[in-house]
């Protein structure tokens, strides 16, 4: 009994001392990697590179509409469709442009309201609406085709977004011109900080989510150039391609 009770007590004694020494050996191990992690943070520096290119725009998105009113809904969206067939038929015949160019965005027929003290709120004939938008590549003649649509019926003449129809030809370029002023800004932080600059750790990009688009407000250029006789002058000007890169680099 004595012989087998001093086995267990020295089988328990060894346990213990292996048990306590992987505690020590992870207590000790969980703070060096905390303070390694410490040191990595304080020998960092994040800086934002933005890039951006100014380019000419190579497609337009035209709003074009007809509104038309009538006694009655019917008579209405009647005359309004025969003015919206007649510029669709001017769109593709005459100036080349493809049905996957041209899309109808808005239609509806509404009644029309007049109020007196007399006779309260009365339908007084109705509206119909039909608003086409119109992609068009040949941006030399986009004055020509907005004075032939309003020849043509149409009366609603809305925004001209000028864009890039594939803005990613150009994301290798605007992501280098950001990675060069994130590098020209880190550097000057290093050099001031009396540190020098060393690998970079990681590169996020944030992009803000819109597209390359400018805008040309029609209606008032239109009627403008009415008033004085003569044809729309529009002026495509430039858009442009950004992103911003968000980018930590070692410090030395």
């Amino acid at each position: 009994m004595n012989k087998w009770g001093k086995m267990v007590g020295s089988v328990l004694l060894a346990s213990s001392l292996l048990v306590g020494g992987m505690a020590l050996n992870g207590a000790f191990t969980g703070p060096e990697k905390a303070y390694a992690a410490e040191e990595m943070q304080k020998n960092i520096v994040s800086v934002v590179g933005k890039g951006e290119l100014s380019i000419k725009p190579d497609v337009v998105y035209l709003s074009v509409g007809v509104s038309t009113s009538a006694a009655t809904a019917e008579e209405a969206q009647k005359t309004n469709g025969a003015k919206i067939s007649k510029i669709t038929a001017l769109l593709k015949s005459t100036w080349g442009i493809a049905d996957k160019d041209i899309q109808s965005t808005q239609f509806y027929v509404q009644p029309n309201y007049s109020y007196s003290e007399k006779d309260g709120q009365q339908v007084k004939g109705y509206i119909a609406q039909h608003t086409l938008e119109v992609t068009y590549r040949d941006l030399a003649k986009v004055g020509s085709l907005l004075d032939a649509v309003s020849t043509a019926g149409a009366n609603n003449i809305g925004n001209a977004r000028f864009a890039i129809e594939d803005p990613s030809a150009f994301e290798a370029q605007v992501i280098e011109k950001a990675m060069a002023n994130a590098d020209v800004k880190a550097g000057a932080i290093a050099k001031a900080a009396k540190r020098s600059l060393g690998q970079v750790v990681t590169v996020i990009q944030s992009d803000d989510g819109n597209n390359p688009v400018t805008y040309v407000e029609m209606n008032s250029m239109a009627k403008a150039a009415a008033d004085a006789g003569a044809a729309t002058s529009v002026e495509a000007g430039e858009v442009k391609v950004t992103t911003q890169l968000n980018v930590t680099y070692e410090l030395k």
